[in-house]
């Protein structure tokens, strides 16, 4: 599953929100979790990963979920990046 989302927030994905995002994708241990962006995949349970990405205003983002809790990964994913303002949902 997937979804792609476009960057809003003014700072772009810094520490605080990329380690909400890796401390989500971790809750799900049945499941991998991806980011995708600049035509690099990375995954969502490293920081450092995330942050390599170097993700600002403007960017398209796509978190890609994998395997038994695929489904509710996604969404908990989706909760962040909409909560935290970080993006908004680009179908």
């Amino acid at each position: 599953m997937q979804k792609t989302f476009k960057i809003i927030d003014e700072d772009g994905i810094h520490a605080r929100p990329a380690t909400a995002l890796v401390n989500t994708a971790t809750k799900f241990k049945g499941t991998e979790a991806f980011a995708e962006a600049k035509g690099k995949k990375v995954t969502l349970k490293s920081i450092l990963g995330v942050l390599s990405l170097g993700l600002e205003p403007g960017d398209t983002l796509t978190l890609i979920t994998d395997g038994s809790e695929e489904t509710e990964a996604l969404s908990a994913l989706q909760d962040v990046m909409i909560k935290e303002g970080l993006g908004e949902l680009n179908d």
